[in-house]
């Protein structure tokens, strides 16, 4: 109920198989026909029937079941051996996979995750692999300290009691843990050390502040069965498990990972890897039994539904602009409304989209498997990076018409039409690709310089060249179009090695330089500490920060800007209206880069 409320996330399960089902299979079904190879299972009539039964997965499913009858199906997993899961190549493809995974599934080390094995030895083998294969990953254990030998003795152990396998395991980890974080905890105070594993994890206590310290965080805490019930941390998002689990057990661990946090978590993800498919028939019955048999909204889409969902949004976007007259998304509509339901498209497309970047989502085809039919399906991105960066450069500047409440936005008079999301204008749409858009202005100055270039090929050129000036901001698209009608004129001749983008950087700048010094010519101000503010890229929350902004404006000439507001607005103004009116113009001046007046 809570995942269904909203009130925490869903989750986002995956077997992983660090043994092919097919190797497994086969080597069952010799087991059970009491062979050796192949061939001797098959030159015997009996042993060729058992073996062939074991391969058939409609006679002997992969994982067990309860028949109709009441009574258990054993699948194939159910024959495995416990030592299959103890071996080195189970280890290292379990390793492999967490690594493969985890810049992505961290984002970049933000996040912690948990990961759950079966044993006390196994999470002490697991934590040297880590330590081996990535030393700058910051790994710790946790499990009962107590020095025994209750975990039984394991045939990779067979030459090292446990016991003393377990206290020497322990000893290297706090060691290492203390060397890292600058500890001084010993096997004597595990409960301190425990402590203060949480709190780090958790972000809590002495550790608040510790998202901005990187080298302060944990990244993976290995656990046997500790912190896998009550621990809470919207800062882990993923669970791994190597270890069998049922009912609530499962509900309580993957738990773990749905603390509600931001955009960037929209679910909590479970890789599971020992016998993958009993545990996923273990998923689905706790599931079953404690979501009232409901189990609809507690796991989220996988990559291909999300893909199929992006494409849906994107083409809605696409007709919206379309049908407002502007087919390469290359400025905003015009009416409000129309905004304003760019703006809700908009933001349902990203957040289709951060869940897909998690699901390993790229630029191209993906392959699934539709869970309901088992048919091999394909999504493909109906829309490019850039487009999507170009899409997102027009939200940006959806936030800046919000702003100074041109449309109605959150400052004007109007009510608000739309609401902007602060966290997506913060995309950084500076990685759009200019390669493509100077390699169409190369193109472009070759033919009109070519003697016999037609008049349809420099046409067809230049068209070219007008669409990729989508990917750029309103003000950089005026410059753009202003570079080419100077070289056009004969105005402007290009230099040997400079892009267009250099051009159009050069002459933003420019432009801003002239905008600025025009603003502190009509106001008095002083043109210095304008020009230094603006560079500094001030938002509205640090604006007046060591009363920047305040020193600015005493720098006003009063009569002056008293002049200019009472001749736009044709009326006679009052001293206190005046600085009203001044404060909200430079204000708007600084956060959206300047302007002409």
């Amino acid at each position: 109920d809570g995942i269904r409320d909203k009130n925490v996330l869903g989750f986002d399960p995956y077997k992983v198989l660090t043994f092919r089902d097919t190797d497994i299979r086969r080597q069952i079904a010799l087991k059970k026909a009491k062979a050796f190879t192949v061939e001797e299972a098959l030159s015997d009539p009996q042993k060729e029937a058992v073996y062939y039964k074991y391969l058939d997965a409609s006679r002997v499913p992969m994982a067990g079941y309860i028949g109709d009858d009441g009574k258990p199906v054993r699948g194939i997993e159910d024959e495995i051996p416990r030592a299959q899961y103890r071996t080195s190549e189970h280890r290292a493809k379990v390793v492999e996979d967490i690594l493969e995974k985890w810049q992505d599934l961290s984002h970049n080390n933000k996040f912690h995750a948990i990961f759950a094995t079966s044993s006390i030895p196994e999470a002490i083998s697991y934590y040297r692999l880590f330590k081996v294969q990535r030393p700058s990953l910051k790994v710790t254990c946790l499990f009962d300290p107590n020095i025994s030998n209750e975990d039984g003795d394991y045939k990779e152990y067979a030459d090292t009691k446990v016991a003393l396998f377990k206290e020497a395991g322990l000893e290297e980890i706090i060691s290492d843990y203390n060397t890292a974080f600058e500890q001084r905890f010993t096997l004597a105070s595990h409960a301190a050390f425990k402590k203060d594993v949480s709190f780090r994890m958790a972000h809590k206590e002495q550790y608040k502040w510790i998202d901005n310290l990187p080298e302060k965080q944990l990244n993976l805490l290995i656990v046997v069965d500790q912190m896998l019930t009550g621990f809470d941390s919207k800062w882990v998002n993923t669970l791994y498990l190597d270890k069998m689990l049922e009912y609530e057990n499962i509900i309580q661990a993957f738990s773990r990972t749905n603390r509600l946090f931001g955009p960037d978590k929209p679910f909590g993800t479970i890789r599971y890897y020992r016998k993958p498919h009993t545990m996923e028939k273990n998923i689905e019955a706790a599931v079953k039994l404690y979501s009232g048999d409901k189990p609809i909204g507690l796991f989220v889409e996988k990559l291909g539904s999300n893909i199929e969902n992006l494409n849906v949004i994107y083409k809605e976007i696409k007709d919206l602009f379309s049908q407002a007259g502007i087919p390469d998304f290359e400025k905003l509509p015009s009416e409000p409304i129309e905004k304003a339901k760019f703006a809700s498209l908009y933001k349902n497309f990203n957040r289709y989209l951060e869940a897909a970047k998690i699901q390993g989502f790229t630029w191209c085809a993906y392959e699934y498997t539709d869970e309901s039919t088992g048919e091999v399906m394909t999504a493909e991105p109906a829309f490019s990076k850039t487009e999507y960066l170009i899409l997102a450069q027009r939200y940006k500047e959806l936030a800046l018409a919000a702003s100074d409440g041109t449309d109605g936005g959150s400052h004007g008079d109007e009510d608000t039409p739309y609401v902007v999301e602060g966290y997506l204008t913060e995309i950084d749409t500076g990685r759009i690709d200019a390669d493509y858009m100077n390699s169409r202005f190369d193109k472009y100055l070759k033919l009109i310089h070519q003697d016999d270039a037609t008049e349809e090929a420099q046409e067809q050129a230049l068209s070219e060249l007008h669409k990729t000036f989508a990917a750029l901001t309103q003000d950089e698209q005026k410059y753009a179009k202003i570079i080419l009608h100077d070289i056009q004129r004969g105005d402007l001749v290009i230099e040997e090695g400079k892009s267009l983008r250099d051009y159009v950087t050069d002459y933003l700048y420019k432009a801003k330089n002239d905008q600025i010094r025009h603003f502190s010519t009509t106001f008095g101000l002083d043109e210095g500490k304008l020009q230094n503010m603006m560079s500094l890229n001030l938002t509205e929350s640090n604006l007046d920060d060591f009363g920047r902004f305040d020193e600015l404006k005493q720098t006003v000439d009063k009569a002056k800007a008293k002049a200019y507001f009472e001749k736009v607005g044709s009326t006679v103004l009052i001293p206190p209206k005046v600085n009203i009116k001044m404060d909200n113009l430079l204000r708007r001046f600084i956060l959206q880069g300047g302007f002409e007046l």
